[in-house]
């Protein structure tokens, strides 16, 4: 019998639709309320994305999950409230809660001390607490999405349990040492940063969007043409890129897209016709390395009245010919496309805050940027993650992000 290894995610939420995303030990049809899919296989591991459809508007749906027919999700005796699916109604007010920078580690004394209190203490977990707080609280005060700004796991500053599994396996004196090297050192980031039960039970109950930023790959991802060229001469390199956003298509992008972009992404129906896909999802991932043109990893949302627009500013950098820039023309120009539309406010989000040293008359949603613009300028207020590790707010996306939650 399949087992159930990671998730259930509820990843996607819109009014009618929602996707559930779960990792599996063995091929199984994984079933959320009466709907089906098969898993695909990447190097040995199994993932489906279940995509729900003609839930009812502005309501909760309680939901489990099947694998061949026997139910895995809720797990027996966990003490949790019920996953759920909150569709989301144009009407109502919306609720984000929003971080970045969130170092998985052991949820005791060192490693929860103040981090001047002990070498491997990393502070409170914010994302655990407030999943705790959530179990204590009216559900109707919840967030309907956790939009999370980037570090979600660290590839290159990895756990205890971690360094293990990589002595385990290879000789961590010998490099990238006890840093993340491949795709199965990746899905250990995962499974330690997504697996606590708390989190877990918060990431099966709350929707959320992603997008990474240099620890998702290594500090100082893309800095310059310089650090890609330096980092590509090591011979470790390719591997770790490769399987970094290898990993990140599987476990992060493929829930950040609505149901209608995912019906027309050709690396998804070629996922799902294959069974197993290592070789398209790697082959994928090493050329978003290598060309920016053709791949993009920015998405949108639409949050009732409210439009999320998600941008990558680390991997599709414009780093060549003498020319620095976050993101490039045609990039920039379906970011544009995205802000043009019938809903009330608009939200820009992604990891790092460049545009706080370009003038705010630079750009306005719906219009074209200046010809003078030195890059992508934004006028609008961003959610962006701040560099430090566990912050996170519930307030609008323009606020500063706090290292506390904000309501």
């Amino acid at each position: 019998m399949p087992k159930l290894i990671l998730g259930p995610l509820l990843r996607y939420v819109g009014e009618t639709q929602a996707t559930v995303w779960v990792e599996t030990d063995a091929p199984a049809t994984v079933e959320v309320l009466g709907h089906r899919e098969r898993t695909f296989a990447v190097s040995g591991h199994h993932y489906a994305l279940v995509l729900v459809e003609g839930l009812e508007p502005g309501k909760v749906h309680e939901y489990g999950v099947a694998l061949d027919g026997q139910p895995v999700w809720p797990q027996p005796g966990a003490g949790f409230p019920p996953s759920r699916i909150r569709t989301f109604d144009p009407a109502e007010p919306l609720r984000v809660a929003f971080g970045s920078c969130r170092v998985a580690a052991p949820h005791e004394p060192p490693w929860t001390l103040p981090p001047d209190r002990h070498p491997q203490a990393r502070g409170a977990d914010a994302l655990h607490a407030f999943a705790l707080r959530m179990q204590a609280s009216d559900p109707g005060e919840w967030p309907q999405l956790l939009l999370l700004l980037g570090d979600q796991v660290y590839a290159d500053d990895t756990s205890p349990g971690v360094r293990q599994f990589i002595a385990s396996r290879r000789d961590p004196g010998q490099p990238p040492g006890e840093e993340v090297a491949d795709f199965e050192e990746y899905t250990r980031l995962y499974w330690e940063s997504w697996g606590d039960p708390v989190v877990r039970w918060l990431l099966s109950t709350v929707p959320s969007a992603m997008i990474f930023d240099d620890h998702d790959v290594h500090d100082d991802w893309n800095t310059s043409a310089a650090w890609v060229q330096r980092m590509r001469s090591q011979p470790w390199w390719d591997e770790r890129i490769t399987s970094g956003l290898a990993s990140y298509w599987i476990y992060q992008h493929l829930g950040n897209l609505a149901p209608g972009d995912l019906a027309e992404d050709p690396i998804y129906a070629a996922v799902r016709q294959a069974g197993d896909a290592t070789a398209i999802v790697r082959d994928y991932a090493f050329q978003a390395d290598r060309e920016v043109e053709g791949r993009r990893w920015s998405y949108r949302r639409d949050l009732g009245g409210t439009r999320l627009v998600v941008v990558d500013s680390r991997c599709g950098r414009v780093l060549d010919g003498g020319r620095r820039a976050m993101v490039d023309d045609d990039e920039f120009e379906w970011i544009e496309r995205q802000t043009e539309g019938d809903f009330d406010h608009l939200l820009l989000a992604t990891s790092l805050p460049f545009a706080l040293a370009l003038p705010r008359t630079t750009w306005r949603p719906g219009t074209r940027r200046s010809a003078t613009a030195p890059g992508a300028g934004w006028s609008p207020g961003w959610g962006s993650g701040s560099g430090r590790r566990s912050t996170w707010s519930t307030g609008p996306p323009s606020m500063p992000p706090s290292t506390g939650w904000r309501r």
